[in-house]
C-alpha cells in the first residue's frame, strides 16, 4: 500500500500547488469568478466534464450497475442528456449575457425585482447542500486508504479543496479540475472497467452468471428515468454550478461544441459504471451496500499503483463537483444575497475596486468552505440531502429561468409566484409524501408552471426597454455592463 500512500500524497500535493499558481492569476473579480472567460475548447471541455461527474456519478454510478445492471447507467446518463441540451440550445445565449449568476440573468430578464434575491436563496441552499453531498464522499475514500474516522476524513478532504479555491478561485479551480479530468479518464475508463470486466471473466460471463434484467437497457424502471430525467436533466440546465463554468468560455462556439463534447464523455462515463458495478456483481454478489462496490472491487482487484491511481480517480471526481459546487455557492451567497442586501447588488463595479472584490470573494470562499465542512459533519443522510437540493432547485427555479429564455410575454411577477409556488409545493409534498418520493417535484413543477403563466398574464408585460436591453444582451451587442467591471490599467 505505500505506493498507493504516495500516489494520493502526490495527487493531493499537486492539487495545493495549482491553488498556489491560480492565486497569481487570480487579480480581478472576471478572473477569481470566471477565469476570465477566456478557456479555450480544450480546457472548457475538460473542466466542464469534470465538474458534472463527481463521486455520485463515480461511486454511485457503480453502485447502481451493481444493483441494477446495464440501466444504472441512466443516472449519470440523464446527466449527460442535460449537458448535451444546455450546450445545443442555451449556452451560446448564456455565455453572451456576461454576467456571474443566474439571479442576474433574472434580473436582466425580468427588470430586476425580488424575484433575483428569492432565486438566490434558492440557488445558494442548492449549492451548499451540493458541496455538502460531495464532501462527505471524502469519507468513504479515505477509510479505503487509510482507515481513516469520518470527521477527520471530511476535514483533510474538505480543508484542501477550500484551501485551493480560496486561493485562486476559478483559476486554480479550473487548473484542478482539466487534472482531475485527466485522472478520471486514465483511472476510470482505461484501467478500472477493463481490469473489472476481464476480472468477472468477459461480457459472456457476465451474462451466464447474472439474471437477464441485468442487461435489459429500461430494467431499473420508466418512472425512475423519467424521475431523472426531471432532477438532473432539468437541473444541468438551471444549475449555478454549471452556469457559472459556462460563463467561463472564451465564446459562445466554444461554450456550445465544448459542452457538447463534454456531455457526449459523460454517456460514455455513465456506461463505464454501470458496467464495472455489473462485473462487481458477478465478483461479490452478496456486499451489503451497492455503495460499496466501487471501493470493493478496487481494493481487491487492483494491482499495487494501480489502485492509488483509481483511488486518486474516486479523489478527483469528488474533489471537481465540491470545488465547483463550492465557488458557485460563495459566488450566489456574496453576489445574489449579500451585496443585495447591502444595496451593492446593482452597481458592485461603481463601488468597489477589482482587489476588494477578490479579497470579499476570497473570503466568502472560506466561510462557505467552513460551513460546507461543519454542516457535512453533522449530516448523516447524504441522499436526502440531495434530494431536498435539487427537488428545490428543479420544482423552484426550472420555469422561471427557462421561460425568461423561450417566452417574452413572461414578467417578474409571474416569475416571483412560480419560485414561490413551486418552492412552497415542494416543501409541503415532501412533508407529506416523505423526502425520497417523486411527487414533490412533479407537482411542484407543475405548480411553477401554473404560477408562472396564469400571474405572468394577468399582470402587465415586461417593459419594452427591458426586453429590448435583454435581446442586446443575448446577441452580444451590449457587454459594459455594471455587472461585469471595467479592467484596472495596466
Amino acid at each position: 500500500m505505500a505506493v498507493d500512500y504516495a500516489v494520493i500524497v502526490v495527487y493531493l500535493a499537486g492539487m495545493l500547488a495549482m491553488g498556489w499558481w491560480g492565486m497569481r492569476r487570480a487579480r480581478s473579480k472576471s478572473e477569481f469568478l470566471v477565469a476570465g472567460r477566456r478557456l479555450g475548447p480544450a480546457m472548457y471541455s475538460g473542466t466542464m466534464a469534470a465538474i458534472v461527474l463527481g463521486g455520485a456519478s463515480t461511486i454511485g454510478g457503480v453502485g447502481l450497475g451493481y444493483q441494477y445492471g446495464l440501466s444504472g447507467a441512466w443516472m449519470v446518463f440523464t446527466i449527460g442528456l442535460g449537458l448535451l441540451a444546455l450546450s445545443v440550445f442555451f449556452s451560446a445565449r448564456i455565455a453572451r449575457l456576461k454576467v456571474y449568476t443566474v439571479s442576474e440573468m433574472l434580473d436582466l430578464r425580468y427588470g430586476g425585482g425580488r424575484a433575483g434575491i428569492i432565486s438566490g436563496v434558492v440557488m445558494w441552499a442548492y449549492t451548499l447542500m451540493l458541496a455538502v453531498t460531495s464532501t462527505i464522499a471524502y469519507a468513504t475514500i479515505f477509510d479505503v486508504l487509510f482507515d481513516m474516522n469520518r470527521t477527520v476524513a471530511i476535514v483533510l478532504g474538505g480543508s484542501i479543496v477550500v484551501a485551493y479555491s480560496t486561493l485562486g478561485g476559478m483559476w486554480s479551480i479550473t487548473l484542478t479540475d482539466m487534472v482531475q479530468f485527466v485522472v478520471k479518464t486514465i483511472g476510470v475508463l482505461l484501467l478500472l472497467l477493463p481490469i473489472a470486466v476481464v476480472k468477472a471473466g468477459g461480457f459472456s460471463e457476465m451474462k451466464a452468471q447474472l439474471p437477464t434484467e441485468y442487461f435489459d437497457p429500461l430494467g431499473i424502471g420508466g418512472e425512475t428515468i423519467f424521475t431523472y430525467v426531471l432532477i438532473y436533466t432539468f437541473g444541468m440546465l438551471i444549475g449555478q454550478d454549471i452556469w457559472q463554468r459556462v460563463f467561463t468560455a472564451r465564446s459562445d462556439r466554444t461554450a456550445k461544441w465544448g459542452g457538447t463534447v463534454a456531455g457526449t464523455y459523460c454517456l460514455a462515463y455513465a456506461l463505464a459504471g454501470a458496467v464495472i458495478g455489473t462485473a462487481a456483481k458477478v465478483l461479490y454478489p452478496k456486499l451489503g451496500s451497492p455503495d460499496d462496490a466501487f471501493a470493493t472491487i478496487v481494493k481487491d482487484e487492483l494491482p499495487v499503483g494501480v489502485r492509488g491511481l483509481v483511488l486518486a480517480a474516486a479523489l478527483a471526481a469528488v474533489m471537481s463537483t465540491s470545488s465547483g459546487a463550492l465557488i458557485a455557492c460563495a459566488t450566489v451567497a456574496n453576489n445574489d444575497i449579500w451585496s443585495r442586501l447591502r444595496g451593492l447588488g446593482k452597481a458592485p463595479a461603481e463601488n468597489a475596486d477589482d482587489h476588494d472584490e477578490v479579497k470579499g470573494n476570497r473570503l466568502f470562499i472560506l466561510i462557505m468552505g467552513l460551513a460546507v465542512i461543519c454542516t457535512a459533519i453533522a449530516i448523516d443522510n447524504v441522499v436526502e440531502a440531495l434530494t431536498v437540493a435539487y427537488n428545490l432547485l428543479v420544482g423552484g427555479l426550472l420555469v422561471p429561468i427557462l421561460g425568461g429564455l423561450v417566452w417574452k410575454r413572461g414578467t417578474v411577477h409571474g416569475a416571483l409566484a412560480s419560485v414561490v409556488a413551486g418552492g412552497l409545493a415542494v416543501v409541503v409534498l415532501m412533508a407529506t409524501y416523505g423526502i425520497l418520493a417523486n411527487e414533490p417535484v412533479y407537482y411542484g413543477l407543475l405548480a411553477s408552471l401554473a404560477a408562472y403563466l396564469a400571474v405572468s398574464l394577468a399582470t402587465p408585460a415586461t417593459d419594452a426597454a427591458v426586453l429590448t436591453a435583454w435581446r442586446e444582451r443575448l446577441a452580444g451587442r451590449s457587454v459594459e455592463l455594471a455587472t461585469e467591471p471595467v479592467a484596472a490599467p495596466q
